[in-house]
Protein backbone atom coordinates (compact mmCIF):
# COMPACT_ATOMS: atom_id res chain seq x y z
CA UNK A 1 0.00 0.00 0.00
CA UNK A 2 1.37 3.77 -0.63
CA UNK A 3 4.06 4.49 1.50
CA UNK A 4 4.01 1.27 3.68
CA UNK A 5 7.47 0.11 2.54
CA UNK A 6 8.64 3.05 1.42
CA UNK A 7 12.50 3.50 1.94
CA UNK A 8 14.15 6.25 -0.48
CA UNK A 9 13.00 9.12 0.61
CA UNK A 10 15.68 10.61 2.66
CA UNK A 11 17.71 12.76 0.06
CA UNK A 12 15.40 13.42 -2.51
CA UNK A 13 14.39 16.70 -0.65
CA UNK A 14 17.64 17.79 -1.49
CA UNK A 15 18.45 16.72 -4.70
CA UNK A 16 15.17 18.30 -6.31
CA UNK A 17 15.96 21.33 -4.63
CA UNK A 18 19.54 21.59 -5.90
CA UNK A 19 17.72 20.77 -9.44
CA UNK A 20 15.12 23.46 -9.24
CA UNK A 21 18.18 25.65 -7.83
CA UNK A 22 20.50 25.42 -10.57
CA UNK A 23 20.79 27.30 -13.63
CA UNK A 24 20.15 26.22 -17.04
CA UNK A 25 22.90 24.83 -19.18
CA UNK A 26 23.37 24.71 -22.82
CA UNK A 27 23.65 21.10 -22.98
CA UNK A 28 21.86 18.63 -20.29
CA UNK A 29 23.84 16.25 -19.00
CA UNK A 30 22.31 12.56 -19.52
CA UNK A 31 24.72 10.44 -16.22
CA UNK A 32 23.01 12.86 -14.09
CA UNK A 33 19.61 14.74 -12.90
CA UNK A 34 18.94 18.07 -13.27
CA UNK A 35 16.40 21.18 -13.37
CA UNK A 36 15.93 19.77 -17.05
CA UNK A 37 15.78 15.81 -16.77
CA UNK A 38 15.35 15.37 -12.90
CA UNK A 39 10.97 16.04 -13.62
CA UNK A 40 10.63 13.59 -16.23
CA UNK A 41 11.37 10.40 -14.06
CA UNK A 42 8.10 9.56 -13.03
CA UNK A 43 10.01 7.79 -9.79
CA UNK A 44 10.84 11.41 -8.61
CA UNK A 45 7.88 12.32 -8.79
CA UNK A 46 6.01 9.84 -6.97
CA UNK A 47 9.38 10.25 -4.72
CA UNK A 48 8.73 13.92 -4.45
CA UNK A 49 5.36 13.73 -3.23
CA UNK A 50 5.84 10.96 -1.16
CA UNK A 51 8.60 13.52 0.78
CA UNK A 52 5.75 16.08 1.04
CA UNK A 53 3.47 13.19 2.66
CA UNK A 54 6.41 12.08 5.15
CA UNK A 55 6.07 15.70 6.59
CA UNK A 56 2.28 16.30 7.02
CA UNK A 57 2.82 15.39 11.00
CA UNK A 58 4.90 12.52 13.30
CA UNK A 59 4.75 10.70 16.16
CA UNK A 60 6.37 13.39 18.49
CA UNK A 61 3.98 15.90 18.19
CA UNK A 62 0.88 13.60 18.11
CA UNK A 63 1.84 12.22 21.37
CA UNK A 64 2.90 15.62 23.55
CA UNK A 65 0.63 17.44 22.28
CA UNK A 66 -1.52 16.27 24.84
CA UNK A 67 0.79 16.73 27.67
CA UNK A 68 0.43 20.15 26.30
CA UNK A 69 -3.50 20.02 27.36
CA UNK A 70 -4.76 19.08 30.60
CA UNK A 71 -4.95 15.73 30.22
CA UNK A 72 -1.64 14.41 30.40
CA UNK A 73 2.16 15.44 31.92
CA UNK A 74 5.26 14.99 30.56
CA UNK A 75 7.62 14.88 33.22
CA UNK A 76 10.60 13.59 31.25
CA UNK A 77 10.71 15.82 27.59
CA UNK A 78 13.59 17.43 27.12
CA UNK A 79 14.43 15.39 24.03
CA UNK A 80 11.10 16.40 22.60
CA UNK A 81 11.78 19.74 23.15
CA UNK A 82 9.94 19.85 26.57
CA UNK A 83 6.34 20.29 25.89
CA UNK A 84 6.24 20.90 29.87
CA UNK A 85 7.58 24.42 29.57
CA UNK A 86 4.65 25.22 27.57
CA UNK A 87 1.96 23.88 29.86
CA UNK A 88 3.51 25.15 32.48
CA UNK A 89 2.45 28.39 31.77
CA UNK A 90 5.84 30.31 33.15
CA UNK A 91 7.73 33.20 32.04
CA UNK A 92 11.08 31.43 32.89
CA UNK A 93 10.60 28.45 30.75
CA UNK A 94 8.12 29.50 27.90
CA UNK A 95 9.88 32.10 25.95
CA UNK A 96 10.05 32.77 22.44
CA UNK A 97 13.50 31.11 22.72
CA UNK A 98 12.13 27.42 23.88
CA UNK A 99 12.84 24.66 21.52
CA UNK A 100 9.63 23.00 20.99
CA UNK A 101 8.50 26.56 19.71
CA UNK A 102 10.94 26.55 17.26
CA UNK A 103 10.43 22.87 16.38
CA UNK A 104 6.75 23.39 15.20
CA UNK A 105 7.62 26.46 13.29
CA UNK A 106 10.58 24.94 11.65
CA UNK A 107 8.39 21.81 10.74
CA UNK A 108 5.29 23.13 9.41
CA UNK A 109 7.70 25.44 7.04
CA UNK A 110 9.78 22.25 6.12
CA UNK A 111 6.42 20.65 4.81
CA UNK A 112 5.63 23.53 3.49
CA UNK A 113 8.35 23.83 0.83
CA UNK A 114 7.93 20.53 0.11
CA UNK A 115 5.06 20.40 -1.22
CA UNK A 116 5.38 23.63 -2.26
CA UNK A 117 8.85 22.52 -4.20
CA UNK A 118 6.31 19.78 -6.06
CA UNK A 119 3.53 22.17 -6.76
CA UNK A 120 6.33 24.37 -8.67
CA UNK A 121 7.72 21.61 -10.45
CA UNK A 122 5.02 18.34 -11.59
CA UNK A 123 4.31 19.87 -14.49
CA UNK A 124 7.67 19.47 -16.17
CA UNK A 125 6.82 15.60 -16.40
CA UNK A 126 5.20 15.28 -19.59
CA UNK A 127 4.79 11.19 -19.30
CA UNK A 128 2.04 11.22 -16.71
CA UNK A 129 -1.01 11.72 -17.48
CA UNK A 130 -3.21 15.01 -16.31
CA UNK A 131 -5.34 13.25 -14.39
CA UNK A 132 -3.17 11.83 -12.25
CA UNK A 133 -1.20 14.69 -11.97
CA UNK A 134 -4.16 16.85 -11.02
CA UNK A 135 -4.68 13.95 -8.42
CA UNK A 136 -1.34 14.40 -7.51
CA UNK A 137 -1.76 18.43 -7.12
CA UNK A 138 -4.57 17.95 -4.64
CA UNK A 139 -2.54 15.72 -2.73
CA UNK A 140 0.33 18.63 -2.17
CA UNK A 141 -2.35 21.28 -1.32
CA UNK A 142 -4.25 19.39 1.46
CA UNK A 143 -0.81 18.76 2.73
CA UNK A 144 -0.28 22.58 2.75
CA UNK A 145 -2.87 23.57 4.22
CA UNK A 146 -2.60 20.92 6.65
CA UNK A 147 0.34 22.77 7.92
CA UNK A 148 -0.95 26.37 7.33
CA UNK A 149 -3.72 25.32 9.36
CA UNK A 150 -1.29 24.31 12.66
CA UNK A 151 0.43 27.47 11.91
CA UNK A 152 -2.20 30.12 12.59
CA UNK A 153 -3.49 27.49 15.40
CA UNK A 154 -0.06 28.31 17.34
CA UNK A 155 1.14 31.53 15.83
CA UNK A 156 -1.85 33.37 14.34
CA UNK A 157 -0.51 35.63 11.43
CA UNK A 158 2.45 34.05 9.75
CA UNK A 159 4.39 34.26 6.49
CA UNK A 160 1.57 32.58 3.52
CA UNK A 161 4.67 31.33 1.46
CA UNK A 162 3.20 29.39 -1.78
CA UNK A 163 6.40 28.21 -4.14
CA UNK A 164 9.62 26.82 -2.86
CA UNK A 165 12.55 29.18 -2.42
CA UNK A 166 15.36 28.84 -4.57
CA UNK A 167 18.99 29.55 -3.96
CA UNK A 168 18.87 32.75 -4.68
CA UNK A 169 16.05 33.86 -2.81
CA UNK A 170 17.83 33.89 0.46
CA UNK A 171 17.33 37.40 0.90
CA UNK A 172 13.97 37.90 -0.25
CA UNK A 173 13.32 35.35 2.90
CA UNK A 174 14.68 37.53 5.06
CA UNK A 175 12.47 40.25 4.88
CA UNK A 176 9.19 38.51 4.11
CA UNK A 177 6.33 39.99 6.86
CA UNK A 178 3.52 37.51 8.72
CA UNK A 179 0.26 37.56 6.45
CA UNK A 180 -2.61 38.53 8.63
CA UNK A 181 -4.51 35.00 9.94
CA UNK A 182 -7.50 35.70 7.97
CA UNK A 183 -5.88 36.01 4.66
CA UNK A 184 -4.35 32.42 5.71
CA UNK A 185 -7.31 31.30 6.68
CA UNK A 186 -8.88 31.59 3.02
CA UNK A 187 -6.03 30.46 1.72
CA UNK A 188 -6.26 27.17 3.46
CA UNK A 189 -10.31 26.62 2.78
CA UNK A 190 -9.62 27.56 -0.98
CA UNK A 191 -6.53 25.01 -0.89
CA UNK A 192 -9.20 22.33 0.59
CA UNK A 193 -11.87 23.08 -1.66
CA UNK A 194 -9.79 22.79 -4.94
CA UNK A 195 -8.30 19.58 -3.02
CA UNK A 196 -11.74 17.75 -2.33
CA UNK A 197 -13.23 18.49 -5.72
CA UNK A 198 -9.59 16.72 -7.98
CA UNK A 199 -9.30 13.72 -4.99
CA UNK A 200 -10.79 10.26 -5.60
CA UNK A 201 -12.78 8.96 -2.43
CA UNK A 202 -11.54 6.37 -1.01
CA UNK A 203 -12.91 3.20 -2.80
CA UNK A 204 -11.66 4.40 -5.77
CA UNK A 205 -8.19 4.04 -5.40
CA UNK A 206 -6.31 1.19 -6.28
CA UNK A 207 -5.01 -1.36 -3.04
CA UNK A 208 -1.35 0.17 -3.92
CA UNK A 209 -2.76 3.34 -3.24
CA UNK A 210 -4.44 2.85 0.26
CA UNK A 211 -3.14 5.40 2.55
CA UNK A 212 -3.39 8.68 -0.23
CA UNK A 213 -5.70 10.92 0.85
CA UNK A 214 -9.15 11.13 -0.23
CA UNK A 215 -12.02 13.75 -1.01
CA UNK A 216 -13.34 12.57 2.89
CA UNK A 217 -9.90 13.78 4.32
CA UNK A 218 -9.82 17.41 2.29
CA UNK A 219 -13.76 17.79 3.61
CA UNK A 220 -13.29 16.44 7.11
CA UNK A 221 -10.24 19.14 7.48
CA UNK A 222 -12.14 21.64 5.81
CA UNK A 223 -14.71 20.48 9.16
CA UNK A 224 -12.36 21.12 11.50
CA UNK A 225 -10.53 24.07 10.18
CA UNK A 226 -13.86 25.76 10.47
CA UNK A 227 -15.11 24.14 14.20
CA UNK A 228 -11.90 25.91 15.03
CA UNK A 229 -13.06 29.41 14.03
CA UNK A 230 -16.18 29.17 16.49
CA UNK A 231 -18.49 30.91 14.42
CA UNK A 232 -19.16 29.22 11.16
CA UNK A 233 -20.64 26.29 12.48
CA UNK A 234 -23.79 26.72 9.64
CA UNK A 235 -20.93 25.51 7.16
CA UNK A 236 -19.43 22.80 9.38
CA UNK A 237 -23.20 21.55 9.54
CA UNK A 238 -23.50 21.82 5.37
CA UNK A 239 -19.88 19.77 4.78
CA UNK A 240 -20.42 17.12 7.35
CA UNK A 241 -24.34 16.31 6.26
CA UNK A 242 -23.03 16.10 2.50
CA UNK A 243 -19.69 13.47 4.20
CA UNK A 244 -22.82 11.77 6.19
CA UNK A 245 -25.61 11.42 3.70
CA UNK A 246 -23.87 11.42 0.47
CA UNK A 247 -20.89 8.83 0.74
CA UNK A 248 -21.67 7.61 -2.52
CA UNK A 249 -19.80 10.57 -3.31
CA UNK A 250 -17.36 10.97 -0.83
CA UNK A 251 -16.39 7.06 0.44
CA UNK A 252 -18.52 5.10 2.76
CA UNK A 253 -17.44 5.48 6.68
CA UNK A 254 -18.71 4.17 9.93
CA UNK A 255 -18.36 3.69 13.34
CA UNK A 256 -16.26 0.36 13.32
CA UNK A 257 -18.43 -2.71 14.35
CA UNK A 258 -15.90 -4.49 17.68
CA UNK A 259 -14.49 -2.79 20.36
CA UNK A 260 -13.00 1.22 20.86
CA UNK A 261 -9.70 -0.42 21.18
CA UNK A 262 -9.93 -1.95 17.46
CA UNK A 263 -9.90 0.69 16.08
CA UNK A 264 -6.23 1.37 17.07
CA UNK A 265 -4.71 -2.13 16.49
CA UNK A 266 -2.33 -2.69 14.11
CA UNK A 267 -4.23 -5.77 12.75
CA UNK A 268 -6.96 -3.76 11.93
CA UNK A 269 -5.71 -0.50 10.50
CA UNK A 270 -7.57 1.12 7.31
CA UNK A 271 -10.67 0.84 8.98
CA UNK A 272 -14.07 1.88 8.46
CA UNK A 273 -13.83 4.77 10.90
CA UNK A 274 -10.27 5.57 9.41
CA UNK A 275 -10.38 9.28 6.92
CA UNK A 276 -6.42 9.79 7.25
CA UNK A 277 -3.56 8.49 9.64
CA UNK A 278 -0.19 8.36 8.82
CA UNK A 279 1.58 5.31 8.05
CA UNK A 280 4.08 2.96 9.91
CA UNK A 281 6.58 2.71 7.07
CA UNK A 282 9.72 0.20 7.06
CA UNK A 283 12.94 1.76 8.07
CA UNK A 284 11.45 5.49 7.92
CA UNK A 285 8.49 5.94 9.95
CA UNK A 286 8.57 4.16 13.16
CA UNK A 287 8.16 5.35 16.77
CA UNK A 288 8.74 3.99 19.76
CA UNK A 289 6.99 6.79 22.21
CA UNK A 290 3.84 4.50 23.29
CA UNK A 291 7.41 1.83 25.02
CA UNK A 292 7.84 5.21 27.12
CA UNK A 293 4.31 5.44 28.65
CA UNK A 294 3.17 2.13 29.39
CA UNK A 295 3.59 0.46 32.55
CA UNK A 296 7.38 0.14 33.10
CA UNK A 297 7.03 -3.55 34.84
CA UNK A 298 5.78 -4.61 31.87
CA UNK A 299 8.19 -6.38 29.09
CA UNK A 300 9.43 -4.61 26.43
CA UNK A 301 9.06 -1.24 27.99
CA UNK A 302 11.43 1.48 27.82
CA UNK A 303 11.62 1.88 31.49
CA UNK A 304 10.64 5.14 32.20
CA UNK A 305 7.71 6.77 32.39
CA UNK A 306 7.76 10.16 30.00
CA UNK A 307 4.02 10.94 29.03
CA UNK A 308 1.59 9.88 31.76
CA UNK A 309 -2.14 10.51 32.01
CA UNK A 310 -4.00 12.75 34.68
CA UNK A 311 -6.76 12.33 37.38
CA UNK A 312 -8.48 14.96 35.84
CA UNK A 313 -8.90 13.18 32.33
CA UNK A 314 -9.60 9.76 34.41
CA UNK A 315 -12.34 11.31 36.07
CA UNK A 316 -13.87 12.47 33.04
CA UNK A 317 -15.13 9.28 32.14
CA UNK A 318 -18.75 8.85 32.60
CA UNK A 319 -20.59 5.91 34.57
CA UNK A 320 -22.02 3.31 32.04
CA UNK A 321 -25.53 4.92 33.45
CA UNK A 322 -24.28 8.18 31.52
CA UNK A 323 -24.15 9.95 34.56
CA UNK A 324 -20.64 11.96 35.44
CA UNK A 325 -19.01 10.90 38.34
CA UNK A 326 -19.99 14.08 40.45
CA UNK A 327 -23.56 13.68 39.63
CA UNK A 328 -26.43 12.23 41.63
CA UNK A 329 -26.84 8.82 41.14
CA UNK A 330 -24.36 8.12 38.87
CA UNK A 331 -23.23 5.36 41.58
CA UNK A 332 -19.57 6.55 41.47
CA UNK A 333 -17.34 4.77 44.53
CA UNK A 334 -14.42 6.82 45.06
CA UNK A 335 -13.17 3.39 46.89
CA UNK A 336 -13.64 1.33 44.09
CA UNK A 337 -13.33 4.21 41.18
CA UNK A 338 -12.74 2.19 38.13
CA UNK A 339 -16.29 0.28 38.22
CA UNK A 340 -19.02 0.33 36.38
CA UNK A 341 -16.98 3.23 34.00
CA UNK A 342 -17.27 4.44 30.36
CA UNK A 343 -15.66 1.20 28.38
CA UNK A 344 -13.16 3.35 26.82
CA UNK A 345 -11.26 4.24 30.31
CA UNK A 346 -9.77 0.87 30.46
CA UNK A 347 -8.98 0.61 26.73
CA UNK A 348 -7.22 4.10 27.13
CA UNK A 349 -5.34 4.00 30.46
CA UNK A 350 -3.98 1.85 33.22
CA UNK A 351 -4.78 2.12 36.41
CA UNK A 352 -4.14 0.57 40.31
CA UNK A 353 -5.23 -2.73 39.74
CA UNK A 354 -5.47 -2.89 35.86
CA UNK A 355 -5.17 -6.13 34.02
CA UNK A 356 -1.90 -5.97 31.56
CA UNK A 357 -1.39 -8.26 28.76
CA UNK A 358 1.68 -8.76 27.76
CA UNK A 359 2.92 -9.43 24.20
CA UNK A 360 3.26 -13.13 24.49
CA UNK A 361 -0.16 -13.47 25.53
CA UNK A 362 0.25 -13.30 29.89
CA UNK A 363 -1.46 -11.21 32.00
CA UNK A 364 -0.20 -9.13 34.94
CA UNK A 365 -1.89 -7.04 37.66
CA UNK A 366 -0.32 -3.37 37.51
CA UNK A 367 -0.21 -1.41 40.85
CA UNK A 368 0.18 2.03 41.29
CA UNK A 369 -0.86 3.29 44.20
CA UNK A 370 2.00 3.20 46.68
CA UNK A 371 1.92 0.24 48.65
CA UNK A 372 -0.13 -1.67 47.11
CA UNK A 373 2.03 -3.99 45.30
CA UNK A 374 2.49 -7.28 46.98
CA UNK A 375 6.40 -7.55 44.72
CA UNK A 376 7.90 -4.53 45.94
CA UNK A 377 10.99 -4.99 43.46
CA UNK A 378 8.19 -4.21 41.17
CA UNK A 379 8.42 -0.01 39.73
CA UNK A 380 5.19 0.85 38.60
CA UNK A 381 4.08 2.69 41.76
CA UNK A 382 3.76 6.33 41.58
CA UNK A 383 6.60 8.47 42.08
CA UNK A 384 9.07 10.92 40.67
CA UNK A 385 12.06 9.85 37.72
CA UNK A 386 11.28 6.19 36.46
CA UNK A 387 7.57 5.98 37.82
CA UNK A 388 4.49 7.29 36.44
CA UNK A 389 3.93 10.91 38.54
CA UNK A 390 0.30 10.60 38.32
CA UNK A 391 -0.59 7.02 39.29
CA UNK A 392 -1.62 6.17 35.73
CA UNK A 393 -0.31 4.67 32.11
CA UNK A 394 -1.37 4.47 28.74
CA UNK A 395 -3.12 1.58 27.01
CA UNK A 396 -4.02 2.86 23.81
CA UNK A 397 -1.47 2.96 21.03
CA UNK A 398 0.35 0.31 22.40
CA UNK A 399 1.01 -2.48 19.98
CA UNK A 400 2.45 -5.60 21.22
CA UNK A 401 3.58 -6.88 17.94
CA UNK A 402 6.43 -3.65 18.59
CA UNK A 403 10.16 -5.13 18.01
CA UNK A 404 12.53 -2.43 20.15
CA UNK A 405 10.32 -0.26 20.91
CA UNK A 406 9.56 0.28 16.93
CA UNK A 407 5.77 -0.05 16.83
CA UNK A 408 3.99 -0.40 13.40
CA UNK A 409 0.17 0.88 14.20
CA UNK A 410 -1.07 3.59 11.98
CA UNK A 411 -2.04 6.99 13.80
CA UNK A 412 -5.21 8.44 12.59
CA UNK A 413 -5.06 12.25 12.10
CA UNK A 414 -9.31 11.75 11.13
CA UNK A 415 -11.51 8.93 11.94
CA UNK A 416 -15.42 8.94 11.07
CA UNK A 417 -16.37 10.03 14.72
CA UNK A 418 -14.74 13.32 14.79
CA UNK A 419 -17.39 13.60 11.76
CA UNK A 420 -20.12 12.57 13.92
CA UNK A 421 -18.64 15.16 16.71
CA UNK A 422 -18.17 17.88 14.76
CA UNK A 423 -21.88 17.77 13.61
CA UNK A 424 -23.14 17.07 16.88
CA UNK A 425 -21.23 20.25 18.24
CA UNK A 426 -22.13 22.47 15.38
CA UNK A 427 -26.08 21.68 15.52
CA UNK A 428 -25.90 21.93 19.54
CA UNK A 429 -24.14 25.56 18.74
CA UNK A 430 -27.06 26.26 16.46
CA UNK A 431 -29.93 25.73 18.65
CA UNK A 432 -30.36 22.27 16.78
CA UNK A 433 -29.68 19.24 18.60
CA UNK A 434 -32.32 16.67 18.86
CA UNK A 435 -32.85 12.88 19.20
CA UNK A 436 -32.87 12.62 15.86
CA UNK A 437 -29.11 14.57 15.82
CA UNK A 438 -27.96 12.39 18.54
CA UNK A 439 -28.57 9.22 17.16
CA UNK A 440 -26.64 9.85 14.25
CA UNK A 441 -23.40 11.09 16.55
CA UNK A 442 -24.09 10.45 20.06
CA UNK A 443 -25.63 7.25 20.00
CA UNK A 444 -23.38 5.05 17.52
CA UNK A 445 -20.34 6.63 19.07
CA UNK A 446 -21.16 4.95 22.42
CA UNK A 447 -22.29 1.62 21.38
CA UNK A 448 -19.33 1.00 19.67
CA UNK A 449 -17.56 2.55 23.11
CA UNK A 450 -19.77 -0.48 24.71
CA UNK A 451 -22.14 1.46 26.65
CA UNK A 452 -25.47 -0.95 26.52
CA UNK A 453 -27.49 1.18 29.39
CA UNK A 454 -30.36 3.10 27.25
CA UNK A 455 -30.24 5.68 29.91
CA UNK A 456 -26.52 6.66 28.45
CA UNK A 457 -27.62 5.64 24.47
CA UNK A 458 -30.62 7.25 24.46
CA UNK A 459 -31.39 11.12 24.13
CA UNK A 460 -31.36 12.92 26.12
CA UNK A 461 -29.10 10.96 28.33
CA UNK A 462 -29.44 10.13 31.94
CA UNK A 463 -27.41 13.16 32.80
CA UNK A 464 -27.53 17.13 34.27
CA UNK A 465 -24.82 18.22 32.72
CA UNK A 466 -25.77 20.50 29.85
CA UNK A 467 -25.55 19.61 25.90
CA UNK A 468 -22.88 21.80 25.18
CA UNK A 469 -20.65 20.05 27.82
CA UNK A 470 -21.92 16.66 27.31
CA UNK A 471 -20.54 16.76 23.77
CA UNK A 472 -17.17 18.23 24.42
CA UNK A 473 -16.77 15.64 27.35
CA UNK A 474 -17.64 13.16 24.95
CA UNK A 475 -14.71 14.50 22.38
CA UNK A 476 -12.17 14.68 25.32
CA UNK A 477 -12.85 10.77 26.41
CA UNK A 478 -13.40 9.96 22.73
CA UNK A 479 -10.21 11.36 20.96
CA UNK A 480 -7.64 11.07 24.29
CA UNK A 481 -4.09 10.80 23.04
CA UNK A 482 -5.09 11.43 19.51
CA UNK A 483 -3.83 15.48 19.96
CA UNK A 484 -6.63 17.26 19.94
CA UNK A 485 -7.61 17.69 23.21
CA UNK A 486 -5.32 21.04 22.84
CA UNK A 487 -6.83 22.48 20.24
CA UNK A 488 -10.43 22.13 21.74
CA UNK A 489 -9.55 23.95 25.19
CA UNK A 490 -8.09 26.41 23.05
CA UNK A 491 -10.75 27.27 20.43
CA UNK A 492 -13.56 26.74 23.18
CA UNK A 493 -11.03 29.69 25.66
CA UNK A 494 -11.44 27.53 28.69
CA UNK A 495 -7.89 27.23 28.99
CA UNK A 496 -7.59 29.49 31.19
CA UNK A 497 -9.68 27.89 33.07
CA UNK A 498 -8.21 24.21 33.02
CA UNK A 499 -4.46 24.92 32.87
CA UNK A 500 -4.58 27.26 35.56
CA UNK A 501 -4.08 25.18 39.17
CA UNK A 502 -2.89 21.55 40.17
CA UNK A 503 -2.56 18.97 37.52
CA UNK A 504 -3.19 15.81 39.54
CA UNK A 505 -2.61 11.95 40.50
CA UNK A 506 -4.45 9.35 42.27
CA UNK A 507 -6.22 9.59 45.10
CA UNK A 508 -3.76 8.91 48.13
CA UNK A 509 -2.15 12.01 49.07
CA UNK A 510 -3.11 14.10 51.83
CA UNK A 511 -6.35 14.08 53.00
CA UNK A 512 -6.87 17.43 53.61
CA UNK A 513 -5.17 18.43 50.23
CA UNK A 514 -7.64 18.59 47.55
CA UNK A 515 -9.26 15.76 48.83
CA UNK A 516 -6.67 13.36 49.02
CA UNK A 517 -5.49 13.64 45.27
CA UNK A 518 -1.48 13.85 44.69
CA UNK A 519 -0.83 16.99 43.33
CA UNK A 520 2.27 16.30 40.07
CA UNK A 521 2.48 19.99 39.05
CA UNK A 522 0.90 23.21 38.66
CA UNK A 523 0.23 25.39 35.85
CA UNK A 524 -0.16 28.73 34.90
CA UNK A 525 -2.28 30.07 31.54
CA UNK A 526 -2.28 33.58 30.73
CA UNK A 527 -5.20 34.07 28.37
CA UNK A 528 -3.64 37.34 27.58
CA UNK A 529 -0.30 35.90 26.05
CA UNK A 530 -0.50 31.94 25.79
CA UNK A 531 -3.60 31.71 23.24
CA UNK A 532 -1.46 32.47 21.11
CA UNK A 533 2.86 30.93 20.93
CA UNK A 534 5.70 33.90 20.48
CA UNK A 535 7.29 33.65 17.04
CA UNK A 536 10.59 32.09 17.69
CA UNK A 537 13.50 34.31 18.93
CA UNK A 538 16.31 32.61 15.76
CA UNK A 539 13.27 33.52 13.22
CA UNK A 540 13.53 37.33 14.02
CA UNK A 541 17.12 37.55 14.42
CA UNK A 542 17.07 36.12 10.66
CA UNK A 543 14.53 38.44 9.44
CA UNK A 544 13.59 41.31 10.71
CA UNK A 545 10.44 42.24 9.44
CA UNK A 546 8.60 39.17 11.51
CA UNK A 547 6.45 40.89 14.16
CA UNK A 548 5.99 39.63 17.44
CA UNK A 549 2.67 37.97 18.92
CA UNK A 550 1.13 40.25 22.41
CA UNK A 551 2.66 39.75 25.45
CA UNK A 552 5.91 37.90 23.71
Amino acid sequence: MFLKHFNKISFILLLAAAAAGCKKLDLTPTDRYTEDNFWQVNGNVNNALSTAYNRIFNSQRFFYNETLSDNAFAQLDANVGTPSAIASGSDGLFAPDLLRVLQDWTFYYQGIYAANLFLDNVDRNTSLTSGIKDRMKAEARFIRAFHYFNLIKWFGDVPLITTAWKVDDVEASRVIKRNPRTEVLTFILSELDAAATALPKKEDYAAADRGRITKAAAKALKARVLLYEGNKMADVVTICEDLINNQGVNGAYSTLAGTYASIFSSANENNAEVILDLPYIVNVRTYDEPSRMIPISAPAQNSENYNAPTQELVDSYIMLNGKSIRETGSGYDENNPYVNRDPRLTATIVYNGAVWTNPNGTTQVIYTRPGSDPNPSRLNEQGAGLHTPTGYYWRKYYDPTAVSYASTTNLILLRWSEVLLMYAEAKNALGQMNAAVWDQTIKPIRTRAGFTDPLALNYPGNSSVSMTDLIRNERRTEFALESLRIDDIRRWKIAETVMNGWVHGGKWGPANIDNGYVRVTQRVFNPAKHYLWPIPSSERQKNTALSQNPGW
